[in-house]
């Protein structure tokens, strides 16, 4: 079994953004070696979330506004007593921040339109993602 690790610097611009890692994860997944297994891409943040869907402009900004609306920064959260940031903290638990994709032939395997993003709740910042490849 071969396991190949990689880490993925991020720079985010905005309190909420998207950033397509989609590139990376495939670079890396071709360069690792494995053939058939699995992918996982991981966020080392409590505040940022992995999402995949399709890379189009208007659908990335409804997630945004969603986000926004469904995890409001000025809510009454209580943890907002200690650090300002809640809402980013509840949309990371609710949107994961860990995603798994097959490898088979040394590609990943996902749709047409299935892109990979790190989800910035709590920014701009610098982030790191994990990316673990595993299998034969």
């Amino acid at each position: 079994m071969k396991v190949a690790f990689h880490q993925v610097g991020v720079s985010t611009r905005g309190r909420t953004d998207l950033i397509d890692i989609t590139d990376d994860v495939e670079g890396f997944v071709e360069g690792s070696g494995v053939k058939d297994g699995i992918c996982l891409i991981s966020s080392l943040h409590s505040t940022t979330a992995i999402a995949v869907n399709e890379h189009e402009s208007g659908l990335m900004k409804d997630l945004l506004h969603y986000i926004d609306k469904e995890f409001p920064m000025k809510g009454e959260w209580l943890h907002n007593r200690v650090d300002d940031n809640a809402a980013a903290h509840l949309a990371s638990t609710f949107l994961g921040a860990t995603k798994a994709f097959p490898v088979q032939k040394g590609k990943l395997v996902r749709g047409t339109w299935q892109n990979i993003f790190l989800v910035e709740l709590d920014g701009p910042r610098s982030r790191t993602v994990i990316i673990e490849v595993i299998g034969e």
